[in-house]
């Protein structure tokens, strides 16, 4: 209630525009509008992929109406139009947010544009910061030159302290010597259910089959399969890590990964046909499994960022029985161990969900609050 109050005797407003309204996207809009009154937030813009509203003064939504409100508009998305109009509302006493909720290239592809008017950028889509370091550094460039922050902590961890805590680690001046975890919540669901360290158990096919019907999966599993997701997570981190800032000029494609994908399944565009395929390798997953639990170990698949030693990979790893990795984790959970010269004998763990619509839109929401 204090933090509350203390956000409402703020004289600054803060006009938020919200592109992407799906999962995620319809979260964070339900969180924003029940924001205790009086709110320094106004909700100025709504954009789906077909349609979008825009009013200065603060559009008359309501958790119920937005999405008819939105249905009915007759005006079509347009990047640049939404630029030119947020950037015409920065000014003194009245910040200009974009809150970024989808996974789109070109959204992210604008990020610079929008900070250099002025308008800060909060988003959950990992793409801007994990593509060619190019594009990240005109974003930084761009945060610098207007004083406009762009902030992500959802885009690893979903609503986990993840992001936050590496930045307080580093701006009070601890040294990072190697951060590891389980960062795919998809992942982290096939393996806690595949291999509990014992020889056998479920097939690896049946248990992506499951993931994929539960939602845990893109539609085409490959999609999380080929470790990609945890690649662009890695990037993001490391680039926070001043000595690792410029380690992968193409982003997550310059992060080792090993992929999950059998080489006779990559061409298939069918995510359908991929769970039908998928089966004719399960022998391999199982002695997999059956070699690991000889040496009293399960599989993990992992994410590493070694700043001593120059390594950034995302691989599958055995981890003994008694390791936190596999026997902390739970559903969908990540876990992220920060080593430090602080945290020399026992690391700092941030632990929790990883996934899913109300713990992402938290973590944008959360952003949107540092603002304040």
């Amino acid at each position: 209630m204090a933090s509350a109050l203390n956000i409402a005797s703020n004289a600054k407003t803060f006009r938020v525009a919200v592109v992407g309204v799906g999962l995620v996207g319809s979260e964070f809009i339900r969180q924003l509008l029940a924001f205790p009154a009086p709110s320094p937030f106004r909700l100025v813009s709504l954009s789906s992929s077909k349609a979008t509203v825009f009013n200065p003064d603060g559009l008359s939504v309501t958790a119920s109406s937005w999405t008819s409100e939105l249905a009915s508009s007759g005006r079509k998305p347009d990047l640049q139009a939404l630029l030119r109009e947020l950037a015409a509302l920065v000014k003194p006493g009245q910040e200009v947010v974009l809150v970024d909720n989808t996974s789109s290239n070109d959204v992210a592809a604008l990020y610079p544009q929008f900070l250099k008017f002025g308008v800060n950028v909060i988003t959950p889509n990992k793409k801007a910061f994990s593509s060619e370091l190019s594009l990240y550094e005109q974003i930084l460039a761009a945060s610098l030159e207007s004083g406009a922050r762009f902030l992500n902590e959802a885009t690893v961890g979903a609503g986990l302290p993840v992001i936050s805590t590496l930045k307080d680690l580093v701006a009070t001046g601890d040294k990072i010597t190697k951060i590891e975890g389980v960062f795919s919540g998809t992942m982290s669901y096939i393996f806690n259910e595949f291999s509990t360290g014992k020889a056998g158990g479920p097939s690896f096919s049946s248990v992506v089959s499951v993931a994929r019907e539960k939602g845990y999966t893109e539609p085409h599993p490959a999609d999380d399969l080929n470790g990609a997701d945890v690649a662009r997570k890695l990037t993001i981190i490391s680039r926070f890590i001043p000595s690792l800032r410029s380690a992968l000029p193409k982003g997550y494609q310059s992060v080792s990964t090993k992929s999950l994908v059998p080489s006779e399944l990559e061409g298939i565009d069918s995510g359908d046909e991929f769970i039908k395929r998928l089966p004719e390798f399960d022998a391999h997953f199982d002695k997999m499994r059956a070699d690991a639990a000889q040496e009293g170990k399960v599989l993990r698949f992992a994410g590493l960022v070694d700043v001593q030693a120059g390594v950034i990979k995302a691989d599958l790893e055995k981890y003994s029985i008694t390791h936190p990795f596999a026997t902390a984790l739970g559903g969908s959970d990540n876990i992220i161990m920060f080593h430090t010269e602080r945290y020399g004998a026992r690391p700092l763990v941030v632990q929790g969900a990883g996934a899913g619509a109300a713990v992402t839109a938290m973590g944008v929401l959360s952003d949107l609050l540092k603002l304040v």
